[in-house]
C-alpha cells in the first residue's frame, strides 16, 4: 500500500505534474461555464423561435400556413442534432477561426462551439416544457391584453421552468463531458491533461482514474446543487 502510495506520490506530485491537473480542471470548467450561457441565451430564442406565430402569407392559400421564422429554428436544431459535436469542433477550429481569427483563444472557440451545439438540445427543452403547459393559460393572458411576449415572460415561462430544469441538468452535466474532446483542437482540458503525465511517466491507469473521479466529483456537486434548486421551487408553489 505503502508502496503504491509511493507510486502516486511520483505519478502526481513530482515535477509539478498535479499542475496540468489544476489547468486541465479550470480550462474545463470555464469552457463548460461559458458553453452553458451561450447554450441557454440561444435555445431560449430558439425556441421562442420555434414557438412563434409569425405567418407572413396569410393571404395567400398554399403557403398560410408557413412560418419562415419557426423553420428557420427547426433547420437550426435538426442540423445542430443532427451532426456529431467533434465535427462542429473542428469546423470552428479549422474553417471559421482561421486567417485573421487563427489567433483567438481555444477557450472561446470551444466555448462557442459546445454552447451552439448546446443552444439546439436546449431549445428543444425548453419548447417541450412550454408546450407541456396547459394551452388555455395562454389563450387567458391573450384574452386580459397580454401581447405574446409578457404572456411568454410573465405566465408560461415562470411555469416551465419547474419543467425543464430536470433535463436542463442533464443537458449541462452532458456538455461538462462532451468538453473532453476539446483536445482535438489543442486544448489542454482535464483529458489532455492526463494524456500528458501518461506520456511523462508511462502510466495510462492512473491519470484517467484521477481524471473520472474529478468529473464525477464536479457532476456530482452540481447535480446535488440543481436538486435543491429544483426542491425550493416546489416548495414555493
Amino acid at each position: 500500500m505503502l508502496e503504491y502510495l509511493e507510486l502516486l506520490k511520483e505519478i502526481f506530485i513530482s515535477n509539478g505534474r498535479y499542475i496540468y491537473m489544476i489547468k486541465g480542471l479550470i480550462f474545463s470548467v470555464g469552457t463548460t461555464a461559458f458553453s452553458a450561457i451561450i447554450g441557454i441565451v440561444l435555445g431560449i430564442f430558439i425556441a421562442l423561435m420555434e414557438l412563434s406565430s409569425f405567418h407572413p402569407f396569410k393571404n395567400i392559400k398554399k403557403l398560410s400556413n408557413f412560418n419562415p421564422i419557426s423553420r428557420l429554428a427547426f433547420a437550426y436544431v435538426h442540423i445542430i442534432r443532427g451532426t456529431p459535436v467533434v465535427v462542429q469542433l473542428m469546423i470552428w477550429a479549422n474553417v471559421v477561426f482561421v486567417d485573421s481569427l487563427r489567433d483567438t483563444p481555444i477557450l472561446i472557440i470551444a466555448g462557442i462551439a459546445f454552447g451552439i451545439n448546446s443552444g439546439a438540445y436546449v431549445a428543444e427543452i425548453i419548447r417541450a416544457g412550454i408546450q407541456s403547459l396547459d394551452r388555455g393559460q395562454m389563450e387567458a393572458a391573450r384574452a386580459l391584453g397580454m401581447s405574446y411576449s409578457m404572456s411568454m415572460k410573465e405566465i408560461i415561462i415562470p411555469q416551465a421552468v419547474k419543467k425543464i430544469l430536470p433535463p436542463l441538468v442533464s443537458e449541462f452535466i452532458a456538455l461538462l463531458k462532451e468538453t473532453s474532446i476539446v483536445g482535438f483542437i489543442g486544448g489542454i482540458d482535464l483529458l489532455r491533461s492526463a494524456n500528458i503525465i501518461t506520456s511523462q511517466t508511462y502510466r495510462g491507469v492512473e491519470p484517467l482514474i484521477a481524471v473520472g473521479i474529478i468529473y464525477l466529483i464536479l457532476t456530482s456537486a452540481f447535480a446535488m446543487f440543481m436538486r435543491k434548486v429544483e426542491k425550493g421551487l416546489r416548495e414555493s408553489d
